[in-house]
């Protein structure tokens, strides 16, 4: 009984991974279902080309606060 177990377990695992070409719509690796149904490559504009977006500029501006105060939660506190 314990070796029909593992039969069915095998089998079952070996189907399930055959069907994996089937996730894509039935297409297969690197293809997908079109707007129409038809089958459709993934690159078919070419090749993508991703540029880097320009570093964003921070300015800082210091806090001062008077003698006897210090910057705090948000504010000047005394000591």
């Amino acid at each position: 009984m314990k070796y029909m177990f593992a039969a069915v377990m095998l089998a079952s695992a070996v189907v399930g991974f055959s069907e994996a070409a089937s996730a894509a719509g039935g297409c297969g690796p690197g293809w997908y279902r079109g707007p129409y149904g038809g089958c459709q490559p993934m690159a078919r504009r070419g090749a993508v080309v991703v540029v880097p977006a320009p570093a964003p500029v921070v300015v800082v501006r210091p806090r001062v606060c008077p003698y006897g105060f210090r910057w705090y939660a948000g504010r000047c506190r005394p000591f």
